[in-house]
């Protein structure tokens, strides 16, 4: 009897280059992807978005991660993919010193370890978890990056267009570009009113049968949070997202207190302990790790899995590219609590062809692919065409 196509092909795979591939979205958005290339004509993907704070990722902070990328790289260069355990030791003590910069080159790196893993042993990611749970994945719509006009009647119109499209719920931030401290009552009160008529628009645009969340952006204190929230129960919010910062713990469980409607937080935290405060006592209802932050895979479902003991559920954090996305879906499904996926709704209309099959979504939710590794390749042919000069 033959052997198994991977049991020849896997112990002789070895990582022998790494690549990132900036991809212009939008004039604010960049996708940086990341891809692991082995000598047995494998790749292996992940995604390094998002770690630039909310302004545009530049060519300078694209050269800041490719030379953060080389370091982790040496980590595994000339190793076999399927040796991760000892690339998180080696590694993971690095990523926790040296910021979220760093943190989210780690993240890439592992992200890609893993769909080469996959890929060599001819099975998807997710059965190296322990096999999915689901079969379908409930995704939002993050419409905010598709609001151009941040009125109540933009948001409005994004919200109802997101539904229109599918999805059974949507979020937006629209007090993303709130007044620095120090600006005037008059200003703040402004931007306070005209954040919280958005909401409201969102809801009454959508009806009462989609969910609405709105993320705060950790511009907020306690009393501001408490009051903004009150004024929004008509919305009757799925969740009430970082109205402070997420390491604020003493001031997100006094919000919490406070309020009626749900919270989530842990946009760019790192690591179980990272996302501990938060799922303790439930500080939170919802914890937000993201693939691209929190150390990736594997460290995602550990941190998945804390949270579960305190009977809180996950809803990764994702405002990214096809890549992370892809990634999420092998990990989500097989997470007992999870809650919702989010999905970059709305940037960039050729976003399904920067991957090979494209994404497969179907009335609000994404399918679980059964192909090896993550299941997607780039189509490079798009990517060049898009790719940050």
């Amino acid at each position: 009897m033959a052997s198994p196509r991977w049991l020849e092909a896997a112990p002789n795979v070895r990582v022998t280059g790494v690549e990132l591939l900036p991809v212009r979205a939008t004039s604010r958005t960049v996708w940086l992807i990341v891809r692991l290339r082995t000598n047995a004509g494998l790749t292996g993907l992940g995604e390094a978005s998002d770690a630039f704070g909310f302004a545009n990722t530049t060519v300078q902070d694209a050269a800041r991660m490719q030379s953060e990328l080389r370091a982790f790289f040496e980590l595994v260069d000339g190793r076999s993919p399927l040796e991760i355990g000892a690339y998180r030791q080696r590694g993971g003590p690095l990523a926790m010193k040296g910021g979220l910069v760093s943190a989210t080159a780690f993240s890439a790196i592992e992200q890609a370890l893993w769909d080469l893993a996959g890929k060599a042993l001819d099975v998807p990611t997710y059965s190296l978890f322990g096999g999915r749970l689901r079969d379908t994945l409930p995704v939002y719509a993050n419409i905010n990056r598709a609001t151009t006009m941040r009125t109540p009647q933009g948001f409005a119109a994004t919200a109802k267009a997101a539904v229109a499209d599918g999805f059974r719920a949507v979020k937006g931030a629209p007090w993303d570009g709130f007044p620095a401290p120090g600006s005037s009552a008059a200003a703040i009160e402004a931007a306070v009113e005209n954040g919280i008529a958005c909401v409201l628009a969102m809801r009454e645009a959508v009806g009462a049968d989609v969910e609405v969340m709105c993320d705060c952006h950790s511009f907020f204190d306690v009393a501001l949070a408490e009051r903004v929230a009150k004024r929004l129960e008509p919305a009757k919010l799925s969740w009430y997202e970082e109205p402070v910062a997420p390491e604020r713990i003493d001031d997100t469980r006094e919000i919490r207190r406070r309020i009626q409607q749900p919270m989530a937080a842990g946009e760019v935290l790192y690591g179980v302990g990272g996302f501990a405060p938060l799922s303790r006592n439930r500080t939170v209802n919802v914890i937000m790790p993201d693939v691209k932050h929190c150390g990736g895979l594997l460290e995602l479902t550990r941190i998945a899995a804390a949270a579960e003991q305190d009977g809180v559920q996950v809803a990764p954090h994702n405002p990214s590219g096809p890549v992370s996305t892809a990634a999420n879906v092998q990990v989500c499904a097989v997470l007992g609590n999870f809650r919702l996926l989010e999905f970059q709704w709305g940037e960039a209309a050729w976003r399904g062809d920067v991957v090979r099959p494209r994404e497969q979504f179907v009335s609000g939710t994404l399918r679980v692919p059964d192909r090896p590794g993550f299941g997607i390749e780039l189509d490079d042919r798009v990517v060049q065409a898009h790719v940050m000069r």
